[in-house]
């Protein structure tokens, strides 16, 4: 027999206190305010384990009473991965498990808990004259725990990877209350299964992550970040190729922004000047490292050799910390800005770098179709193929009827373009809850029944985040 609210917020109380627990709905706004606002479910409890014991207990009585648990960090996803689905699911917060355990410089390691603020293990890591260089626009908020849980991208990824590939190891509760040990910091380990892989980047459905070893990477000694005019992607991906065989890896970011999104944030007083050298169509951020001992002007050199080629016809080279701010800021602020024009429909997707310039034309071209006068506002990671695809409403339309409308049949005509160029329907963002019935369709079957199988042999009962990223298991 399942249990009411109220006996699930009384046994939590008995196994953490009562001062780690909220069960009113009103008070639950901070866990349950998604960023997106498309998911308005209620919690049955709130639970804040003040460390990895109170977790493993948690996990132990909820595993036993067959209660449903959701991991939360920062409330930042936006896919719904970390808020309810049905109503009777506790969210458990790891926000209380927040400690920096070690940073070791020498052998590029830093060990932080689930509950880290993102933007706090940047400033450990830069302490100890190191970076740890997974950069998101929500670092501020952001935790640990769900970036790895989320296997969350960023602009950094050119370089250094993903979450993924910048976790050596992971501490995880499993769904019976057991803790997994797999804190390294080795850089091979071929005894067996790679079970950090496992847990990074399955949105808690399959343990809950508690702590992570993370590599550290050499602080650069400074940065040289241009904003380039370029006609089109096209020109674009001319110019990434060119900017790759020139910078190799001190290549860290070529970000791909449309006019469109400078106008709507200077519009909107969202930007203190224009950080552009003049209008175009289309703009590059570029950014590389200089690391200690080199000598500056990268950068210009290889601007210099696109102009020979006619890659670019303007750029604007920051010449200051405040005009780097300015260009990250312009890029920074593509997701909210749109906020300022209405209702959008929004895409993470991800193509083979080369087909970018036919997704954004091909898909632009059928929404236009779809929908007469929407705004196509396309921009993201152009060096790792991963496209943030989204759409302002025309001009005049009403934003509740514009989404009713055309909502759903935006993500088939863009979704459609995608998979035809080989791509993916979620490139950093996951799967949660909003995506749960697309991945059925387009994930090969035979990976989705090994996905069950590894989620039933982890979750018997099905505790873990139920009816996120598989709807149902064995």
């Amino acid at each position: 027999m399942s249990l009411s609210a109220a006996q699930i917020v009384s046994a939590l109380a008995d196994i953490v206190g009562s001062a780690h627990v909220v069960g009113e709905v009103e008070k639950m706004g901070a866990w349950l305010n998604e960023p997106r606002k498309r998911f308005h479910t209620t919690a049955a409890a709130v639970v804040t384990p003040p460390d990895v014991a109170a977790v493993q207990a948690v996990l132990r009585w909820a595993n036993q009473n067959r209660v449903a648990i959701i991991p939360q960090g920062g409330n930042t996803g936006l896919v719904g991965a970390q808020v309810p689905l049905r109503g009777d699911e506790v969210i458990m917060s790891l926000a209380r498990l927040d400690r920096i355990r070690s940073v070791d410089s020498a052998a590029g390691v830093m060990v932080a808990e689930a509950g880290v603020i993102l933007e706090n293990a940047h400033k450990a890591a830069e302490a100890a004259g190191t970076i740890f260089p997974l950069w998101l626009a929500s670092q501020g908020s952001a935790r640990i725990g769900g970036v790895l849980s989320s296997n969350a991208g960023g602009v950094n990824v050119l370089a250094y990877g993903n979450a993924r590939e910048l976790t050596m190891g992971v501490e995880a509760v499993l769904a019976d209350g057991r803790l997994y040990h797999g804190l390294n910091a080795l850089k091979k380990d071929n005894t067996g299964y790679d079970l950090k892989d496992l847990l990074v980047g399955a949105e808690g459905t399959l343990g809950i992550i508690t702590a992570a070893s993370l590599k550290l990477y050499p602080l650069p000694e400074d940065y040289e970040t241009a904003l380039v005019n370029v006609a089109s992607p096209d020109a674009a991906l001319d110019l990434f190729q060119l900017m790759r065989q020139r910078a190799g890896g001190r290549l860290n970011a070529f970000e791909l922004i449309p006019h469109i999104g400078l106008d709507i944030q200077l519009r909107h007083g969202m930007l203190d000047a224009d950080p552009t050298a003049s209008a175009s169509p289309w703009y590059a951020l570029i950014e590389m490292s200089r690391m200690a001992g080199s000598a500056p002007g990268a950068l210009q050199s290889a601007l210099e050799a696109a102009f020979e080629e006619n890659l670019i016809a303007d750029a604007t080279i920051a010449e200051s910390l405040a005009d780097r701010t300015r260009m990250w800021a312009f890029r920074e602020q593509m997701s909210e800005c749109q906020s300022r024009e209405g209702a959008s429909i929004k895409h993470d997707v991800s193509v083979p770098i080369a087909a970018i310039p036919a997704l954004i034309r091909e898909g632009s071209a059928a929404a236009e179709k779809l929908v007469p006068g929407i705004r196509p506002v396309p921009f993201g990671h152009m060096g790792d193929g991963n496209i943030h695809f989204n759409f302002s409403m025309p001009l005049g339309a009403d934003p509740k009827a514009f989404m009713a409308q055309y909502d759903e049949a935006m993500h088939e005509v863009i979704y459609e373009v995608v998979l035809r160029h080989g791509g993916s329907v979620s490139a950093e963002h996951g799967i949660g809850q909003l995506k749960v019935d697309l991945l059925q369709r387009v994930k090969d079957p035979v990976a989705l029944e090994m996905m069950r199988a590894i989620k039933f042999a982890l979750d018997p009962n099905g505790i873990l985040n139920p009816g996120k990223m598989l709807r149902t298991v064995p």
